[in-house]
């Protein structure tokens, strides 16, 4: 792609999130939502394949219907109670439907189905951009809205947390496990976000970490699928022995850094009472795990059939930046310790 309009693409999905973040109005945040989906879609299309194709066009009708509802309940809100601001959700019916369309725009479930689909079509590259740069706008609007219907809340989080976990158990494809790690992390902020939004927040941004960290290793390594994971340690010995560490941080265990938000999560919906609710969100955790565990064995315990003795594969040099990789690595593996300054500098 032409570097001038690979600039304008990233300046365009910038500008949309910014929009919507700085917005106080429906139509001017619908504006951004719209924008971030147009820039993407180029991105997505850059390389001229059939499932490159097919994955932009769930996509665009995905987002174009989410939209569209989105539209939908705001001026249904204007309507009923004359306010187009953001924070003047008073009225039930809007504010559920604003809900729902803002869920489809993450990938939500019951509404997550387009997720895996679009990023098994797309290269590791723009489904990270998908994975991550894609969902701030939407969740500043629902942390803005801050839904009020405790029940939908809840439920939409456990199914998510379920879904996430038992839709990634018998996939071989690591694009697939990555967006159903992203449907069950998604359940576990909207499980808190009523109750406790800066832990959302926290949530969020481990969340981004670690996946920003477990893109960039399967970019290095060249891996699609969990056969290609056992030919890496020819490829990079040093990183193939952290990235097991990576996998595990993203399936919440101590210690390292993903056990952080759902350690504090857990630990607050035992506060306000639910400790049922938590009971089952912490065992949906574990199906998670178990495909974490399951990469990370293919990684570090099996060769593949393919790889010859005595015969390295052949490959060129890289050219990703080895920076960028390091730094989250080490965030990624290293930050409970910190998990006090963390919450100190998000509460309000």
């Amino acid at each position: 792609m032409n570097p001038y309009i690979l600039a304008i693409l990233l300046f365009g999905l910038g500008l949309g999130t910014t929009i919507t973040f700085a917005s106080s109005h429906w139509l001017i945040a619908w504006m951004g939502l719209e924008m971030n989906t147009l820039a993407i879609i180029p991105l997505m299309t850059q390389h001229h394949h059939p499932r490159a194709v097919e994955a932009t066009t769930k996509y665009f009708l995905t987002q174009a219907t989410a939209a569209a509802t989105l539209l939908f309940a705001s001026i249904t809100n204007a309507w009923l109670t004359g306010q187009w601001e953001i924070q003047q959700i008073c009225h039930p019916l809007p504010s559920t439907i604003l809900t729902l369309a803002l869920a489809l725009k993450i990938g939500l479930a019951p509404l997550h189905a387009w997720l895996p689909e679009v990023l098994q079509g797309l290269d590791l590259t723009t489904g990270l951009i998908l994975s991550t740069w894609q969902k701030l706008a939407p969740f500043a609007l629902i942390l803005q809205i801050n839904p009020t219907n405790s029940t939908m809340l809840i439920l939409l989080g456990l199914m998510s947390t379920l879904i996430g976990g038992w839709g990634g158990l018998n996939q071989t494809q690591l694009r697939k496990i990555l967006a159903y790690s992203s449907i069950a992390h998604l359940g576990w902020m909207i499980l808190i976000l009523q109750f406790s939004p800066h832990l959302t927040l926290l949530t969020l941004l481990t969340y981004f970490i670690m996946t920003f960290s477990t893109f960039l290793m399967f970019k290095l390594n060249n891996s699609t699928n969990i056969n290609s994971l056992a030919t890496s340690w020819a490829k990079a010995p040093a990183l193939t022995s952290l990235t097991p560490l990576l996998l595990l941080s993203l399936g919440g265990l101590p210690p390292l850094t993903g056990f952080m938000p759902k350690w504090l999560i857990l630990q607050e919906l035992t506060k306000q009472g639910l400790a049922p609710t938590a009971t089952i969100a912490a065992l949906t955790a574990l199906l998670s795990l178990y495909f974490y565990l399951r990469l990370s064995y293919a990684m570090t315990l099996t060769i593949s059939p393919n790889n010859l003795t005595g015969t390295t594969p052949w490959r060129f040099p890289s050219t990703q930046l080895s920076l960028p990789l390091a730094l989250s690595t080490s965030m990624t593996i290293c930050l409970l310790p910190l998990t006090p300054v963390a919450t100190a500098l998000l509460t309000p």
